[in-house]
This record gives structure tokens, sequence and C-alpha cells, in this order.
């Protein structure tokens, strides 16, 4: 079971954020931005991670990894973790900004009527 901890940890922070899709244009359903959004910052971070164990300055302990590696000598869940983590960041903000903004528009509304009425008196 310990093998599996880093991908159940990254399963479970998508599955977490998933819920949040829901709010406003969502994050999946908008496949270009969210590829513009995740795949230059992927791309960084993995290859600050490729030289970083190149160069011995971290590694990963092979009890909590499957043992798949990818290129670069990086294991599959890291890789993932560098889509996966982003992303639950952009189904967060999106959510947030979703919500502030109909606050935002609702309060808008109440100080337009509050001005109103207060033109009548």
């Amino acid at each position: 079971m310990d093998r599996w901890q880093y991908l159940i940890v990254l399963g479970a922070c998508l599955l977490i954020t998933a819920p949040l899709e829901f709010f406003g244009a969502g994050v999946y359903r908008r496949p270009r931005l969210l590829a513009a959004a995740l795949l230059p910052v992927a791309a960084v971070f993995l290859v600050w991670d490729v030289i970083a164990v190149a160069a011995d300055v971290w590694w990963y302990n092979p009890l909590y990894i499957t043992g798949v590696i990818a290129p670069g000598d990086l294991p599959l869940e890291e890789v993932l973790f560098f889509v996966v983590i982003p992303l639950c960041g952009l189904l967060t903000y999106n959510a947030v900004d979703t919500i502030l903004s109909a606050l935002r528009r609702q309060r808008g509304k109440a100080v337009q009527n509050n001005e109103e009425t207060s033109d009548i008196r």
C-alpha cells in the first residue's frame, strides 16, 4: 500500500476539487486555456526536477512510488504532480473568482437600488 501513497494523494486532490468545475465557466470545459495555463508551468518545473535529481539535490523514496519512471529519471507520480496540483489550483481559483464576482454584482445591485430609492425621496 505504501507505494501507492503519492498517487492516492494526487487522486484525493482531484476528487476533492472536482465539484469546483461546476462554478462559472469551468476549467475542464476550456481545454485550450487549461493547456496554456498548465503546460508552461509543468515544463519549467519538470526541467527543474530533472536537473535537481541529476545533481543529487533530491531523490524519491522507492517505498512510496510505483516504480514507473518517466524520461529524465522522474517517477510517474512526480510528473503527474505538476499537472494535478496546478489543475486543482485553477479549479479553486475559478470557483472563488466566480463566487466573488457574483457577490460583487449582487452588492452593486443593492447599492444601485439604494440610490434609486434615495432619488425618489
